[in-house]
């Protein structure tokens, strides 16, 4: 019920009789629904005028998109993983999540990054996960080893595009000019074989606060909010997912700072150091380093030396 009560919400304030009519309930029970919704996290507001959420919030009826990615929205207030939540959306036999659904949170108490690693997002900043069904189902062709190499890198150019600031680090990070993390990206696929069923895309992205030493986009867009830039971004991400490889690595070189640079790669095979040359037609770095070069699909990147005059990552 507090969901249903969630869906109905918009910047405008609305009487609880109102809300109450559209609910078929109780206004006692809209104010107690509202409550359960303030301690879930949602930032809502109540006043004499109404119920209202805070201007810019990323629920349903706040975003404004383009293409097919998004056309179901699912917002929450305190979640496990909005990986984990979009996954069991999918598999909800009563109402299965279709190609494109988003799952957007505000909190996460087990939300996690590339290699497993734990990942709490802060106030104001934007956590979502969009499902891309393949191998059949929905009507959508087999996704590929390949074509899950490139996806991170698709989403990395949807995500800078949107945002209109900063550059892509190898494989999945948006930096600000000045080198501090501004959103990450994690990709998740259940494969079949060479195949994929279905991949969770995960993107984490600092909008109005940050954690210490990182960035958020506010600092360099004041006018943005997170239910104006996620709806750039799943128009984004709906073009980029699209397009052919070739135009994907283009677009990722134009915007990369890693490329031409000297980088440390942590890789499951041990530590390496040399000169991030380019990206090869799998997406995978190319590194060259004094005892040759390297060909690196899978590692995490430092930049060597600093970026824009800050720190590097």
């Amino acid at each position: 019920m507090p969901h249903r009560l969630l869906n109905l919400l918009t910047a405008t304030p609305q009487s609880g009789e109102v809300l109450a009519g559209r609910l078929g309930v109780g206004r006692v029970t809209v104010n107690v629904l509202a409550h359960k919704l303030l301690d879930d996290g949602i930032p809502l507001q109540i006043t004499r005028a109404g119920y209202a959420l805070t201007s810019g919030t990323p629920a349903p009826g706040l975003v404004r998109r383009t293409g097919t990615l998004g056309a179901a929205l699912h917002y929450r207030g305190t979640v496990g993983s909005t990986q984990d939540e979009a996954r069991a959306w999918a598999d909800d036999a009563a109402d299965p999540a279709p190609h494109g659904a988003v799952m957007v949170a505000e909190r996460q108490t087990g939300g996690r990054g590339r290699r497993g690693r734990a990942w709490t997002p802060i106030p104001g900043g934007l956590t979502f996960s969009v499902l891309l069904r393949g191998g059949g189902e929905d009507g959508a062709a087999p996704l590929t080893l390949p074509e899950l190499a490139l996806m991170p890198l698709a989403a990395g150019v949807a995500v800078q595009a949107a945002c209109g600031v900063g550059g892509l680090k190898w494989p999945n990070d948006l930096l600000a000019p000045d080198g501090r993390k501004l959103a990450g990206i994690l990709l998740e696929a259940d494969l079949r074989g060479e195949e994929a069923r279905r991949v969770v895309l995960g993107i984490g992205l600092n909008v109005s606060d940050a954690p210490a030493g990182a960035a958020h986009l506010s600092e360099l867009r004041p006018e943005v909010t997170r239910a104006g830039v996620l709806g750039d971004i799943l128009s984004q991400l709906d073009r980029w997912l699209r397009a052919p490889p070739s135009e994907i690595l283009d677009a990722w070189a134009r915007v990369s700072v890693t490329l031409g640079r000297p980088v440390r790669v942590q890789t499951p095979r041990g530590p390496l150091e040399g000169l991030a040359e380019r990206l090869d037609a799998g997406g995978s770095l190319m590194v060259q380093t004094p005892t040759g070069p390297h060909i690196v699909s899978a590692g995490d990147v430092e930049l060597i030396g600093a970026l824009g005059g800050g720190p590097a990552p």
